[in-house]
């Protein structure tokens, strides 16, 4: 059976996401067989008013669903650093998840270093030894571009170890 996967890394200027496959190994049902089917961004532009902000988040992330047909979705955590950023964030993430809730699609939480442990088995790896992992895992040859697209996956990836 196979599983696709969406992972978001929530955002309001930018929403990182990441679409995988895992499946058993038909042939060795103790291994499992993980790919990449796609990734990139979901952009909102700073001169836009909030409302039109979200509600392209809000367009953008349903083209996702219907593209995509995810069978399960991974979403990052809020990490609070700044409060003033992560309102806007937790804004953004709050159309997220009433698209999830709209689509009635099953989705999981993983904070930062939950991400990080499940990726580089240290919870507080940097953004590049997450981004090496992320590129080793789906045997990619080179590190996802941008760098919320990599986060995306990195979610994806932590939802899929977790099957």
């Amino acid at each position: 059976m196979e599983k696709r996967i969406l992972g978001l890394d929530p955002g309001l200027a930018t929403v990182g996401f990441g679409v995988i496959t895992w499946s058993q190994n038909p042939a060795k049902s103790s291994e499992t067989i993980i790919k990449p089917i796609d990734f990139g961004v979901i952009r909102t532009s700073a001169d836009m008013e909030m409302s039109q902000r979200l509600s392209t988040l809000f367009d953008d992330l349903h083209t996702l669903m219907d593209e995509f047909k995810p069978d399960l979705v991974a979403i990052e955590k809020l990490f609070f650093y700044r409060m003033a950023n992560t309102i806007v964030v937790a804004q953004a993430r709050g159309v997220l998840m009433l698209v999830l809730g709209q689509c009635k699609l099953p989705y999981v939480e993983f904070a930062p270093p939950q991400i990080k442990q499940a990726l580089t088995s240290y919870g507080k790896a940097d953004k590049l030894e997450v981004q090496e992992a992320v590129m080793r895992e789906l045997d990619l040859d080179e590190i996802p571009k941008p760098d919320d697209a990599a986060d995306g996956l990195a979610v994806a990836l932590t939802a899929a170890f977790q099957l």
